[in-house]
């Protein structure tokens, strides 16, 4: 494979271990890159590949999630029993916050897919969800949240908050994005939003990425030893790039609000709109 081929891996990790987590839209900067730099090599890089690829390169990002988290999620080993409870109460709310989006994605992917994952579609809602991130941003100015620590996150407002979390299901709306945003209207501080949106990050994202590499496999396809070790490449940069975006995120919650994500959206929406109008 060409050293310009292995450079678009590098890249594509960097860009879904940035853009996985910012609530700017892995999919929308996903598309955008595709259509710029297309597959060089197409008998290795097969258009059902990338598809895979694109998808599956997100468990890298995942570990990220866990290695950073490692001690609030996992309950056993030299913690007291009240931490480990806690450990266990937060895992069901995750769990239920996942049932949602679930169920829809499941009985939702294929139909999706077909008429929902295009440019104009991920172009208006990054134009749409920057609106509301800025609005959202404006009417909460210095409120003061009800909600400051996970721990005091109740089932309703998991369950509400994945609930939200099916509006992600739609190209473009950024999962971190939609879901922090329902957290901040339910009352949690953008610091329990941002981590709990993490949390439940780890089931849907692992569900979604054997979703997809299932269905690759029962189509009679098989990955060729250069396709496993591009995976591995992916995986490997998204999750080194998503530790530093990861604490960037929970560093920057704490002493800014989302706006210039929201102007962040809507000026990305615009290019992808105009380029795939314009130039496509």
């Amino acid at each position: 494979m060409s050293l310009l081929e292995w450079l678009r891996i590098l890249v594509i990790g960097i860009v879904e271990g940035v853009t996985e987590w910012l609530p700017v839209s892995s999919t929308g900067h996903m598309i955008l890159l595709d259509a710029i730099w297309g597959p060089s090599e197409p008998e290795i890089m097969t258009p059902e590949f990338w598809e895979l690829f694109e998808v599956v390169i997100q468990l890298g990002a995942i570990l990220a999630v866990v290695t950073i988290f490692w001690e609030k999620l996992w309950p056993f080993g030299k913690r007291s029993r009240r931490e480990q409870v806690q450990t266990i109460e937060l895992w069901k709310k995750v769990i239920i916050g996942c049932i949602p989006a679930a169920v829809l994605g499941l009985l939702l992917d294929d139909w999706m897919d077909t008429y929902l994952y295009n440019a104009y579609v991920v172009a208006a809602m990054l134009i749409v969800y920057g609106i509301v991130f800025i609005l959202i941003e404006s009417v909460h100015r210095g409120k003061v949240f009800t909600l400051e620590h996970i721990e005091g996150l109740t089932y309703k407002t998991a369950f509400l908050i994945g609930c939200v979390q099916v509006l992600s299901l739609i190209p473009g709306t950024s999962r971190s994005g939609v879901t922090i945003i329902g957290g901040i209207l339910l009352g949690c501080s953008r610091t329990v939003a941002a981590e709990f949106t993490f949390f439940l990050a780890i089931p849907v994202m692992f569900g979604a990425s054997g979703l997809k590499l299932v269905k690759y496999l029962l189509e009679g396809v098989s990955l060729s030893g250069m396709q496993i070790a591009v995976t591995i490449v992916g995986m490997v940069v998204a999750y080194a790039v998503s530790m530093i975006s990861i604490q960037f995120l929970m560093d920057y919650v704490k002493r800014h609000s989302f706006k210039a994500f929201g102007w962040y959206r809507i000026a990305l929406g615009i290019v992808v709109l105009l380029f795939f109008t314009l130039v496509r």
